[in-house]
């Protein structure tokens, strides 16, 4: 039986500082390789974004979902699925979000205020869905590993970015004990050699699709080789 294969952590070029590979470079190397389709993930307003943050909120965002907007209007036009999300920052804690949209982001500037507490309540009264990214990393930038199990919805139980097993063993032991379905992703960035995301033995349609998987646990992680 065939397996749809779905890139979930993703940085462009146009919105996260630390990308490489533009929108339209990261879609078409998605469908060489066989892929299905591809989540934007970019760094928000509270991470390592290359949006000016001197921007007044709306013109913030427009620029913010161009990455997305450009992988989109590639995918479309060569056969693959763009979904939105992003990924926020507290204190170098990380979170990847699913099932929102820009016009959400536009109605809601309050959300730099948020803690993460916050985060889970008014992101899930809007349909949305959060993920812990790469919980276990150790880098010099992240003074502390913080663990949120009452407000996650799903943890990243292998991310390609660690480059470190044991990282991806500690999130999905801390998964397991939690009960707490998984995900997987490259974290790309562009120039990877290795990749990773969660395949699904059916066509994902939209984000709403993708979280309901991952919900119920239909997902099959994509472990690098």
């Amino acid at each position: 039986m065939s397996l749809f294969r779905y890139e979930t952590h993703l940085h462009t070029s146009e919105a996260s500082a630390c990308a490489i590979l533009s929108a339209k470079e990261h879609v078409r190397y998605y469908k060489e390789a066989g892929y299905a389709g591809i989540i934007v993930t970019d760094h928000f307003f509270n991470g390592n974004t290359s949006i000016s943050r001197e921007l007044p909120w709306e013109e913030w965002v427009n620029q913010f979902c161009v990455g997305f907007e450009n992988a989109k209007a590639e995918g479309d036009k060569i056969g693959l699925k763009v979904f939105f999300g992003w990924e926020t920052n507290f204190d170098a804690t990380e979170f990847l979000i699913y099932g929102l949209d820009k016009e959400w982001l536009m109605n809601h500037p309050e959300i730099l205020s948020w803690s993460v507490e916050e985060q889970y309540k008014r992101i899930h009264e809007a349909g949305g869905f959060i993920v812990h990214a790469h919980p276990y990393r150790i880098r010099p930038y992240i003074k502390e590993i913080r663990l949120f199990p009452k407000f996650v919805d799903a943890v990243e139980a292998i991310n390609v970015g660690n480059h470190n097993d044991i990282f991806d063993r500690q999130a999905l032991i801390y998964a397991r004990k939690n009960k707490l379905p998984v995900t997987a992703g490259t974290d790309a960035h562009g120039k990877e050699h290795l990749h990773s995301g969660v395949a699904f033995h059916y066509e994902i349609e939209n984000i709403q699709e993708f979280i309901e998987g991952i919900r119920a646990g239909k997902g099959e992680l994509i472990r690098p080789s």
